[in-house]
């Protein structure tokens, strides 16, 4: 009994033992709920067809145990009597650790839901890649902001801290509206998507596949082969054509036959491309009509969709098409009209 009631460091021993038991037995408990409760609940986990329940587990397996770990070890020593600075050291290092698993605990969650939403939608892939920079942003405003919160639970006022980088952010923003109105633009590209990395666009003159799409940029890579470069603004103030959305391709196209060409003929050309059109399985006849009397034909106009929206599939298709009827109009005897001019001269002969 002398003994438990030695003094060591201005606590007895039996205090001593008390805290040590504390943290022994703490980690008895934690290490027994880690071995058999979250090996079971992984488990369960991953039979099921949601993969939040695997995420809960892994966020209480890598941050939270740890942040038990800490807290048993904290509340231990707090039972002891130890010199106010040993104190303070103490509660800086917990509330250090304790702030960084938390805030990584918020960080993962916000990474997770962005990839659930985004696994809702086709080109998972290429969303998720478009996905960091957002995730890059947050993560350093929720940083930022616990960095703010263990400041203050440090016992220092942060109100002045607060008001500077108020002050500050006016000043960035600013100074770098332009950087500012892209980075907001990245945010209106990610969440109302008018267009994807591999969707083929026209802005303007140019045209091309998105290949990346940035915090500040968007990289196209043009059908002749270098890399246009865009800010994210240009982009959401433009008018943009996106061909990857588009269901299918609609085909409009004419033809002149020559005035020699006989009613009979003229009434069977639209049924000729209509069997020409219809015999395609990607392509669907719209309508074909004799359309006007020209200069020198007799017009036709056609229109037809190819039920894809693929630009090398559209182009084999035509080019087919284009030869068929070439090929029906030479075996029905059909000329194709070219500009020409006839002619008429009338020779008066005066006779004295």
């Amino acid at each position: 009994m002398d003994i438990l009631n030695t003094t060591f460091l201005d606590n007895t021993f039996l205090s001593w033992l008390i805290a040590a038991g504390m943290i022994i037995a703490s980690i008895i408990i934690i290490k027994t709920v880690k071995v058999v409760v979250i090996k079971r609940l992984k488990n369960w986990a991953m039979n099921t067809k949601t993969t939040w329940d695997n995420f809960i587990i892994e966020v209480v397996d890598k941050s939270v145990l740890p942040i038990l770990y800490i807290s048993s070890f904290y509340f231990a020593l707090l039972t002891l009597k130890l010199p106010d600075n040993i104190n303070k050291v103490i509660h800086i290092a917990y509330m250090f650790s304790f702030t960084f698993f938390i805030l990584k605990i918020i960080s993962a969650a916000f990474k997770k839901f962005v990839y659930s939403f985004i696994q809702r939608s086709e080109e998972s892939e290429s969303k998720q890649k478009q996905a960091g920079g957002l995730i890059a942003i947050v993560n350093i405003i929720i940083w930022i902001c616990g960095l703010i919160f263990l400041i203050d639970n440090m016992g220092y006022n942060v109100t002045t801290l607060i008001a500077g980088l108020g002050v500050g952010g006016i000043a960035i923003a600013l100074a770098a509206q332009a950087v500012l109105g892209d980075l907001f633009s990245y945010f209106v590209i990610f969440f109302d998507r008018p267009f994807e990395i591999g969707d083929f666009v026209v802005l303007g003159d140019d045209n091309g596949v998105i290949e990346y799409i940035g915090i500040k940029t968007t990289r196209i890579r043009t059908l002749s082969g270098e890399q246009l470069i865009c800010s994210n603004t240009d982009l959401t103030n433009s008018r943009l054509r996106n061909y990857k959305r588009m269901e299918k391709r609609r085909i409009v196209f004419s033809l002149g036959v020559t005035y020699q060409t006989t009613h009979s003929q003229l009434a069977e050309i639209p049924n000729i491309v209509k069997g020409i059109i219809d015999s395609q399985s990607q392509l669907q006849f719209d309508r074909g009509h004799f359309s006007g009397y020209g200069d020198f034909s007799l017009n036709f106009e056609f229109v037809y969709f190819v039920l894809d929206a693929d630009y090398n599939l559209y182009m084999d298709n035509q080019q087919k098409v284009y030869l068929e009827i070439f090929s029906a109009f030479e075996k029905e005897g059909i000329d194709f009209a070219y500009p020409t001019q006839t002619i008429i001269m009338d020779k008066e002969i005066k006779l004295n």
